[in-house]
């Protein structure tokens, strides 16, 4: 059965260039539950700087995908203002791409898999995905959300390896793709001192490349991940 590990990257919004509205709806909280100066200027902060954890505030500007078997994938990324052409990283292919065109040939490429292996993914990667690619007039082609348990599962399989190292929540704090790599001494992508939380930091610097080449790091970690996983814990 063909396996695609998957990952994206996202980045949000300028809050400065939201309207008045919107920005009210994301900070109104803030006044109501703050009495101190530093304590409001630390929450709007992480308003600001949250924005792309959410598909209504950010946007996916790197999806990456690798055949699990077969050892070929590709990291689709947005480059604005710039005309890149396509590179490689240990053995990814790496293409620029529109946002719009990036959520096409991810499921595109995802109608020839039916098994697919994230990290988290049932709690960030596939429902990002979904709002983004409605939000761009793109059909999705695969269900990656429905049957969280593995043993229910009938067509599509998604193995999400959040749920599967926390079992199911099993395990009360829910730990990072770093920390687990760690665990099982797999090379970690963040261990070079880049993190997902660089990645809108990047995105305004123009380092484009340098978050498609993390985004690699973030498959490979997730390949050897579920090896591992799929040959010592799973029954």
């Amino acid at each position: 059965m063909p396996k695609l590990v998957f990952d994206i990257e996202t980045v949000g919004e300028d809050f400065d260039l939201l309207d008045k509205t919107t920005q009210k709806v994301l900070t109104s909280w803030v006044e109501r539950s703050t009495n101190k100066p530093q304590e409001y200027e630390r929450e709007m902060e992480n308003i600001k700087n949250g924005l792309g954890f959410s598909p209504y505030t950010g946007h996916v500007v790197a999806i990456g995908t690798l055949d699990a078997e077969k050892e070929h994938g590709g990291v689709y990324y947005s480059a604005p203002g710039q005309k890149n052409e396509d590179a490689e990283e240990d053995g990814v292919r790496l293409r620029q791409m529109t946002e719009k065109e990036l959520l096409q040939k991810f499921w595109d490429i995802a109608k020839e898999y039916d098994t697919f292996i994230s990290f988290n993914g049932r709690g960030f990667d596939a429902p990002f995905l979904y709002i983004r690619s409605a939000a761009n007039g793109v059909r999705p082609t695969k269900d990656l959300m429905s049957n969280r348990y593995i043993g229910s599962q009938r067509g599509c399989n998604h193995i999400d390896l959040m749920d599967q190292l926390t079992f199911y929540g099993a395990v009360a704090k829910r730990p990072s793709l770093h920390l687990v790599c760690r665990t099982f001494g797999i090379k970690s992508p963040k261990a070079y001192g880049i993190t997902g939380d660089d990645v809108s930091r990047l995105f305004k610097e123009k380092k484009f490349l340098d978050i498609a080449r993390y985004n690699v790091g973030d498959l490979r970690a997730t390949k050897a991940l579920y090896e591992h996983w799929d040959k010592y814990i799973r029954f």
